[in-house]
């Protein structure tokens, strides 16, 4: 029987089920500004890069076989992946409080008050608990029902966004390049995670971009609903919509089942991110830790605007990717033998700094690509010189 994580049709399910949420739909009212069909050009111009950098991210995995944050040790050692394992763990559970928060708050509206905040708080993350407990095996069938509702529901949510009159630009300013980034940085938020779904694929394309696909569409879709709502509907709550439109237990089921799909992705990541790095207390029980601690952060902290956490997790992971990916497609190196790459940690820091800057200068391909491709060369110049160096001290000793 063919191996369950070469089942392209699951992880395209996975992946679906990940880009529905109501964080990437509220994310798409932040670009309202520009008006509809700016708006979503920008999207799909950041989406186009984050689906590649997903796909890239993919098959690394399934090429070495190693999930995402054992991947950064082919790039940086041993232990210097340590550093990128634990800021993927904070950046979850970060994610996780969240998708809890915002995933209550809208099915506290849309059910009316009936409950609490907290209730749906505490229920949202009982169910993602389940979910865990499921284990991948379970979790991929009962994905074809849970996503194919959810793939319903949203459907008739876009007609109720759609049927508006086409206003024009909501108020506030934004810049194509910065609409770009936010497109960009919700794909590139995943990058530390791919790859611990495809390291056991044989079929390593396929897989790969069943997953960088299915998730950019369905991203690409979301951020067009929200963004449809703010210019259509003069709306940027979707859950507001919702109840407006009666959809009452449906619109809930939509709430909570997209939250739980899309954030169990979040906690189970967690747990492998850690489990690269520390053997104990298990990849499990770190998973349902990041639940948990996500829960009390969604019921205490005000996570409900996340611009600067989505630039953030920008500035640490894109130069982390350009690096990856340069010394694995085009130097064609392994660090994991080592337990520090001095040079590499360097470039990461600078990569940071840079991303920073380019946060103040509108281009219009946004932070993400430049950077990236800033990192990637300097990488590359940087391994030219070492061999440089290295074949003149070669031939200066014969």
């Amino acid at each position: 029987m063919e191996n369950q994580k070469d089942h392209v049709s699951s992880h395209g399910l996975l992946w679906f089920g990940a880009s529905v949420s109501i964080a990437e739909i509220l994310t798409g009212t932040f670009i309202a500004p520009l008006g509809f069909a700016k708006g979503m050009a920008a999207v799909i111009t950041g989406h186009l890069i984050g689906g590649v950098l997903i796909y890239l991210a993919g098959l690394l995995g399934a090429r070495s076989g190693r999930g995402a944050m054992d991947t950064a040790k082919l790039s940086f050692g041993e232990k210097g992946a340590a550093l990128f394992s634990m800021l993927n763990v904070l950046q979850l559970i970060g994610w996780t409080a969240i998708m809890i928060a915002t995933g209550a708050s809208a099915a506290n509206l849309v059910s009316n008050g009936s409950g609490s905040f907290a209730f749906w708080s505490i229920a949202t993350g009982m169910l993602i608990l389940v979910w865990l407990m499921m284990g991948m095996k379970t979790l991929g069938k009962a994905n074809v029902i849970v996503v194919g509702a959810l793939f319903l529901m949203t459907v008739v949510i876009s007609i109720e966004v759609f049927k508006g009159n086409p206003g024009s630009a909501a108020g506030g300013t934004m810049s194509f390049g910065a609409a770009v980034e936010l497109s960009a940085a919700m794909p590139l938020s995943w990058l530390p995670l791919v790859a611990d779904y495809t390291k056991g694929a044989r079929k390593k394309r396929t897989v790969s971009f069943a997953s960088a696909f299915t998730y950019t569409a369905g991203s690409i879709w979301m951020y067009a609903i929200g963004l449809g709502a703010a210019v259509f509907l003069g709306e940027s709550d979707i859950a507001v919509i919702m109840a407006g439109a009666g959809f009452g237990m449906l619109g809930i089921y939509v709430v909570i089942a997209s939250t739980v799909t899309t954030t169990f992705l979040d906690v189970f990541s967690a747990g492998e991110s850690y489990s690269s790095v520390f053997r104990l207390p298990g990849r499990k029980f770190v998973a349902i830790a990041a639940c948990i601690l996500g829960t009390v952060l969604a019921l205490s902290v005000d996570v409900f605007r996340f611009e600067g956490f989505l630039y953030l997790i920008g500035s640490v992971f894109a130069p982390m990717a350009a690096i990856m990916l340069t010394d694995h497609y085009i130097l064609r190196k392994d660090s994991s033998g080592e337990a520090f790459n001095v040079m590499n940690l360097a470039l990461w820091a600078a990569g940071f700094m840079v991303y920073r800057l380019f946060m103040s200068i509108d281009t219009i391909l946004g932070s993400t690509l430049p950077v990236m491709a800033l990192i990637s060369l300097a990488t590359i110049m940087m391994n030219g010189g070492i061999e440089y160096v290295k074949n003149a001290s070669g031939k200066e000793q014969v």
